[in-house]
């Protein structure tokens, strides 16, 4: 296999180039920015953007398997820059990489695409595409899963995966927001919502991406369908978020603000920041508001038996875990950014 993985540079694309490299397999590594510590482990780094077809053409050139990864990901800012990565870059993506001949096609996609603003309880892969969404994210992976999944053909082989917040040791976005918004204090309960949601660990979400290229053949089970991942195990939202809170060392989430006034603030927020053009996301967003207010798990049997994807990590171990690299982050942080600064150099 000589496999390419677009964003191998982010939290989800780098656990999957260290699988593949770990199984010894040629990985070629797209992204936007520079990775020395990929290029001193051995992977073919390019530096480009999906939504340029030469560098798209170039990425797939040679290969056989896509992992494609990279996304323009938030909840805030302007809809051609989310419509033009992640819808016109995968609409490349898939056309250069069957030009060049590649026959599996893994996209990572995201389950807020079926989102349409309520709870989402227990809901398998029957659940369709909303009229109206409530993120231009959302909105413009729907259309670039929809991309990929009619791309599936007899010489060319699609699937999508949905894994549902993905968290765990490592750079991590989530993780690391949840955690210095804990320790300023900024963490708020909404009313007396605490509804049930799904997590995905960071190992069996890169597991779910290699049992997907595995069974992923022209005919078979998986191809052209998309699946929900997880970890089957669906736990009250502010029970989680003071897990994470706890492995950062930090005290559990106790404040509450009423839904009325954190509706109202969203609100004010979103139309102060489009007024003043700002970039940066506001502290909070109605998109947000929803998440927090809602369930959101799902049933994850068809990834179980069409993919034999079966979650080999407990959220209490991915904690502990999780804790572990809290208390040597510092260091190893210190020490990965001195030794990027040296490669650069």
């Amino acid at each position: 296999m000589k496999a390419l993985v677009t964003g191998g540079g982010g939290f989800l694309g780098g656990a999957i180039v260290e699988l593949l490299l770990a199984r010894e397999i040629s990985v070629r590594s797209m992204a936007r920015e520079e990775y020395p510590r990929l290029a001193k482990l051995g992977v073919e780094c390019l530096r480009g953007d999906v939504a340029d077809r030469e560098a798209a053409a170039a990425a797939c050139r040679g290969c056989d398997t896509v992992f494609h990864v990279a996304a323009k990901v938030g909840m805030w800012g302007r809809y051609g820059d989310f419509y033009e990565t992640n819808v016109n870059g995968t609409a490349n993506l898939l056309e250069t990489a069957k030009a060049a001949g590649v026959s599996r096609f893994v996209f990572t996609s995201s389950p807020s695409v079926v989102f349409a603003g309520g709870d989402v309880d227990g809901w398998d892969e029957t659940a369709p595409y909303p009229v109206n969404f409530d993120s231009y994210y959302a909105k413009t992976k729907a259309r670039a899963e929809q991309l990929a999944l009619a791309a599936n053909s007899p010489r060319f082989a699609t699937v999508a995966l949905r894994p549902h917040l993905v968290w765990g040791p490592g750079h991590d976005h989530l993780i690391s927001r949840i955690a210095a918004r804990g320790k300023a204090g900024k963490l708020r309960r909404i009313g007396g919502f605490n509804k049930l949601i799904d997590t995905t660990y960071i190992d069996d979400a890169v597991n779910a991406h290699w049992l997907a290229a595995e069974k992923l053949s022209p005919g078979a089970a998986c191809a052209g369908k998309a699946y929900f991942i997880s970890q089957g195990d669906p736990r009250p939202n502010w029970d989680i978020i003071n897990m994470i809170l706890a492995a950062a060392g930090t005290g559990p989430v106790t404040k509450t603000i009423p839904y009325g006034i954190a509706y109202a603030a969203a609100a004010a927020m979103e139309t102060a920041w489009r007024l003043a053009r700002i970039k940066n996301e506001p502290p909070l967003t109605l998109f947000v508001l929803k998440q927090l207010t809602t369930a959101h798990w799902f049933n994850i049997s068809a990834a179980r038996r069409d993919l034999g994807y079966n979650p080999g990590v407990t959220i209490e171990r991915g904690m502990k875990r999780l804790e572990e690299w809290f208390k040597a982050g510092p260091a190893r942080r210190a020490e990965a950014a001195a030794a990027d600064s040296r490669e650069a150099r």
